[in-house]
């Protein structure tokens, strides 16, 4: 049965870049999105740039523009951003639209007509420097519930309670620096304390994750109990965003028409694709409508939005689903660190968005636990799945397809095709609950036999022997056909990668059903590589280039401590290596595809040895005297992958095997760990 379903994010704020912390929400949507539309469902996945409030104002002040200005500008740097991490919204719009001015119009009123809108005078803070009623998030103070310094005044970033900005313990305004004032003026609001029992069975009807719910309930208040205030969404100019109807000089508070653009980009794509705004959104609709948003903002989506469209006669969310923060290295990201990276700089550095994709795709769970992008751990694990594992299964056959077969493939069959078939219905059910992590590690079990099939069939031994050309065959599209299934499965996450391997085996989009059928006999296009290895210099400059030039210089005397330190722990006579030196030195873990005696050396074996690349390198290794070759095959072990290629007698020698010696014998080739793979850097 096709659904429809109706997809959004959590608009970002027009004052800032994307960060890699915004983007472990936009990647981890358009991954359920794209699943969903492989599975052949109608799915539109809009959102838009968060445009109004003073920040936007005071920065467009500071730059001498106007705020429209400001947000056009920042609307093409998040288009782009997004874009390259490829994002694919349907439609990506701003709040700053007329058809968000009618809508939140047309709400507010609904809302008024439906009683749930009262006006009264208040004492709001006021700046008596900058002359204007400081918005929540312009004041700062004390917790009045946790006593935590330095809060905004609508909510604590700490213990996550809301509160009006004149419960805070010694304010002051943001903008300024100045104590605030108290003054009088009218504001308008949402009647929320009379929601409590709607919003008490809506949070409790499966519509958010269980430790949602049990959050909400603890600011709702159980049955009998009431914990809900009525919510202020009016701003006094100046202000920028849109006027309330008939209340000149008041301003709908940014909060009221933000998740509304959900609605007005929607709205926008309906217009100009032909889609039936009203069947998504009218009351009794049996289209589906998921929010995926970050934990912070879980009261306005669980609490304020789904109350506003109730009564203002809109249906509801068929899900929220909330997700945690992101660390770097285990920490808030930082300045300081060079870890607070914007999306641009690790695109300039790092390059491939596809990287990042893959890696919060496996930690990503569908909870709301924060993830980690621990920096090693990253280029490890790229390497090492993508790079060792995936990529390789193509890299090691398509050659021979093609010099060997004229780029023909025939239609086959084999018990690990079957097995890969056969996890189809896991692998979807963990994308469908986000449990990403769950998918991708049924998927790397799935790519360990693949790789273990090939390993053992060994192609290009099979191919040295001419009568065994049609053996050959069959093992090389048997692996391109386990490629080919596991490419399905990686799609909504690396499309980039799926897109080129679609055009390398001639094949038109792959969609989830084609599991069910190989390709059959056929031509495919020559292979070029997909992905080039992830290396830690990469990492380091792009950590480099974030961090905050303006740390204070150390006093002289600290200075002048650490330099004499420095000195005395030096080697006298020069003989340590520094860590950048070490660092020139690229050492991989080899899998020893073959090895062989050569003729006329006393001393060397030929290794073929596999660190991840297109092909094996061929290295020459001064190790005869200690090994039968034929033990070596299928072994682990140690290299130097960045020596010069070195000419030899018997042929080019390509890096250097590290084997230990001495007068009590070896050499002794070096053995990883067990876990170790193909193509990991040894550091």
């Amino acid at each position: 049965m096709t659904r429809k379903l109706l997809v959004t994010s959590a608009l970002p704020y027009a004052n800032g870049s994307i960060h890699l912390g915004h983007l472990v929400e936009y990647i981890q949507t358009d991954i359920w999105v794209r699943f969903q539309k492989m599975q052949g469902h109608s799915v539109h996945y809009v959102c838009a740039d968060d445009t109004h409030g003073t920040p936007i104002m005071l920065r467009a002040e500071k730059e001498g523009i106007t705020p429209e200005a400001l947000i056009e500008k920042v609307h093409a740097e998040h288009s782009q951003d997004f874009a390259e991490f490829l994002v694919q919204f349907d439609n990506y719009y701003s709040t700053n639209s007329e058809e968000n001015r009618e809508l939140a119009s047309g709400i507010y009123k609904a809302l008024k007509a439906n009683g749930k809108i009262a006006s009264k005078t208040i004492e709001q803070y006021f700046d008596p420097v900058k002359s204007m009623f400081l918005p929540d998030r312009f004041i700062k103070g004390e917790c009045p519930k946790c006593h935590a310094k330095d809060q905004y005044g609508d909510n604590c970033e700490v213990c996550g309670a809301t509160y009006s900005p004149t419960d805070l313990i010694n304010p002051f305004s943001a903008v300024s620096g100045a104590t605030p004032v108290r003054k009088e003026t009218e504001h308008y609001f949402f009647k929320l304390s009379e929601c409590a029992d709607f919003l008490r069975d809506w949070t409790r009807s499966g519509t958010l994750q269980a430790e949602a719910a049990n959050k909400m309930t603890e600011w709702v208040g159980e049955v009998g109990e009431n914990k809900l205030s009525d919510w202020d969404i009016s701003r006094d100019a100046p202000y920028f965003g849109f006027e309330i109807p008939d209340a000149p000089g008041k301003y709908f508070y940014v909060w009221l028409d933000a998740p509304i653009g959900y609605m007005a980009s929607f709205k926008n794509l309906c217009s100009r694709s032909g889609i039936d705004f009203d069947e998504y959104w009218k009351k009794d609709s049996s289209t589906e409508l998921y929010h995926f948003i970050g934990k912070d903002i879980l009261y306005f989506h669980a609490l304020f939005w789904p109350a506003t469209l109730e009564y203002a006669g809109y249906r509801t969310p068929t899900k929220v689903f909330a997700h945690g923060f992101l660390t770097v290295n285990g920490e808030k990201m930082s300045k300081s660190r060079g870890t607070f990276i914007t999306a641009r700089s690790y695109l300039d550095h790092v390059k491939n968005p596809e990287y990042l994709r893959y890696y919060y795709a496996a930690k990503l769970n569908g909870s709301m636990e924060d993830i980690d992008l621990n920096l090693e751990d990253f280029v490890a694990r790229v390497n090492s799945d993508l790079v060792g594992k995936y990529i390789n299964i193509a890299s090691r056959t398509a050659g021979f397809i093609a010099k060997k077969f004229d780029h023909h493939i025939i239609a086959v069959e084999h018990a690990v095709i079957n097995e890969m078939r056969a996890a189809a219905p896991a692998i979807a059910e963990a994308y469908a609950a986000r449990d990403f992590a769950r998918a991708l590690r049924e998927i790397m079990k799935l790519t360990d036999a693949a790789n273990a099939y090939v390993a053992e069939a060994a192609p290009w031994v099979v191919a040295k022997d001419d009568s065994q050309a049609s053996h050959l065959h069959i093992i090389c599209s048997t692996a391109l056909e386990m490629f080919r299934l596991l490419t399905i499965y990686l799609k909504p996450v690396l499309p980039n990668i799926a897109q080129a391997v679609e055009t390398f085996l001639n094949t038109s989009p792959l969609q989830w059903a084609d599991v069910a059928h190989g390709l059959g006999s056929q031509t495919i296009q020559p292979y070029s590589h997909m992905v080039t290895r992830l290396e830690a210099k990469q990492i380091e400059f792009m950590v480099e280039a974030n961090k905050d030039s303006l740390q204070a210089a150390a006093p002289t005397a600290v200075v002048a401590k650490v330099a004499a330190s420095t000195e005395t722990n030096m080697a006298e006579d020069g003989a340590y290596l520094s860590i950048e030196d070490f660092a020139k030195v690229d050492l991989r873990i080899a899998y020893i595809v073959s090895a062989e005696h050569v003729e006329g050396a006393e001393k060397l074996l030929k290794l073929l040895l596999d660190i991840g690349e297109e092909k094996p390198r061929q290295v020459f290794a001064g190790i005869k005297s200690a090994y039968d070759p034929a033990t070596l095959v299928g072994r682990l072990t140690v290299m130097v992958a960045n020596l010069a290629p070195r000419k030899m007698k018997f042929g080019m020698s390509e890096g250097m095997v590290l084997a230990a010696s001495d007068t009590r014998g070896g050499p002794y080739i070096l053995s990883p760990d067990s876990g170790a793979q193909a193509g990991m850097r040894v550091k």
